[in-house]
């Protein structure tokens, strides 16, 4: 029988840029475990200095999403993208070079974590601010969902590769395959044939101006605005629920470190079947049906977890079918609220909607996670999850009585 691909399939552009990704999302496994261990296992780093290099790695986001939002409308943003591959390529090699020399240094680490964290960020706004220039409006969930599959896949892969390579090569010389694979990234763009169209100039001059014009777009387009707020929201109880999960699985339930690893793991195999599903439930149901409920189904499944116990082959199964369904049904949900967002926002807003909606997400992160650190040790960490589960379905209960469940794919695109 002949196998014949269709859609993006036959895309020769995204193809380039889908290949620079899948190389660069494995690698990019390698430097997320790979740089703290350079610290504890080359430089002895205490608990305390590696909590503090992972601050650090954050504040970045926080500080600098929205500046570069307005930069990524201002400029062409394929040639942004391959300036942070190969400044990222650079910055990671620093690490192997120093410990090969005899350099190496806690100093360099907390130089190169937040850099890196810096040029990861100008890279992530560029890339979803440029793809629907790429491809056609009605090919963006599928690029959403072919990308996703590749990050999926580097989430089940890419650690077991990581340690591997850390455990035959040494964390620092292991960091160099990043490197390699942002060089990879950058050469997959510059084949890029397809030109790329030219900014629109903003009408504003004042850098402050086009900084709100991002928060603008998003208030005054209701399904956006919705969309941001539920998973802002979202976010903040998720991040409430992390500050408590290892601490209740281990403390609570007292299983093993080891057990808790195969739980979270579990995690990337539920991520990679959503995005393989994300499609098809999409045509299936329509886009605001399956955002709202992938939400509520993730929330249900959710209530597993507080409510785990008995046996530990029990509290286990429980917990792992959480994490399948949970992450499954997120990747169903990232997936299909960037191609939203790509499809209602203007192509020269795209940079600064996506900086600004990641500046509110990732502002109430650490928040959530504060909270329930502090909930947690009042209250239990078994109630404390049960509140941030509640939290998480009431958002879901809130998007039913909003105008998102009459949203339909084909209706945004047109």
């Amino acid at each position: 029988m002949k196998v014949t691909f269709s859609g993006l399939w036959q895309h020769p552009d995204f193809l380039k840029l889908w290949f620079g990704q899948t190389i660069s999302e494995f690698g990019s496994r390698i430097t997320r475990d790979g740089l703290s261990l350079v610290g504890v296992l080359a430089l002895a780093a205490t608990p305390a200095q590696i909590g503090l290099l992972a601050a650090v790695s954050s504040i970045p986001v926080i500080l600098f999403s929205l500046i570069v939002g307005v930069w990524v409308d201002r400029l062409p943003r394929r040639p942004l993208m391959i300036m942070a591959d190969i400044a990222r390529m650079g910055l990671l090699l620093s690490i192997p070079i120093a410990a090969v020399t005899g350099h190496l240094t806690l100093g360099l680490l907390f130089i190169v974590a937040p850099m890196l964290s810096l040029l990861t960020l100008v890279f992530n706004v560029a890339y979803r601010a440029m793809l629907p220039s790429l491809v056609l409006r009605h090919h963006l969930l599928e690029g959403n969902t072919k990308l996703a599959i590749t990050s999926s896949l580097a989430e089940v892969g890419g650690p077991s590769i990581a340690g591997l390579l850390i455990q035959v090569l040494s964390a620092p010389i292991a960091i160099a395959f990043d490197a390699i694979s942002f060089a990879c990234s950058a050469v997959s763009l510059l084949l890029i044939r397809a030109p790329e169209p030219p900014p629109i100039p903003s009408e504003e001059t004042h850098f402050l101006v086009e900084m709100r014009d991002g928060f603008r777009v998003i208030a005054h387009q209701p399904i956006l605005r919705t969309l941001v707020i539920a998973t802002a929201v979202s976010g903040f109880f998720g991040n409430f629920f992390a500050a408590l999960y290892s601490f209740y699985v281990i403390r609570d339930l007292g299983l093993s470190v080891t057990l808790l690893g195969i739980i979270v793991s579990a995690g990337g195999v539920g991520a990679l079947l959503g995005t393989f599903f994300a499609g098809r439930l999409t045509q299936r149901f329509g886009l605001g049906r399956t955002l709202i409920g992938t939400q509520l189904f993730g929330a249900v499944t959710n209530l597993l977890i507080p409510l785990a116990g008995g046996s530990p082959l029990l509290a286990v199964s429980m917990l792992i079918f959480t994490q399948i369904a949970a992450d499954a049904m997120m990747a169903i949900y990232e997936v299909n609220e960037m191609t939203l967002r790509q499809t209602l926002v203007p192509d020269h807003l795209l940079g600064r909607a996506n900086a600004s909606a990641g500046f509110l997400v990732e502002g109430v992160a650490p928040l959530g996670a504060l909270v329930g650190g502090i909930l947690g040790s009042i209250i239990g960490a078994r109630l404390g999850l049960l509140v941030a589960v509640l939290g998480i379905f009431a958002v879901a209960v809130w998007l039913l009585t909003t105008s998102l469940r009459q949203v339909e794919y084909q209706a945004a695109v047109t």
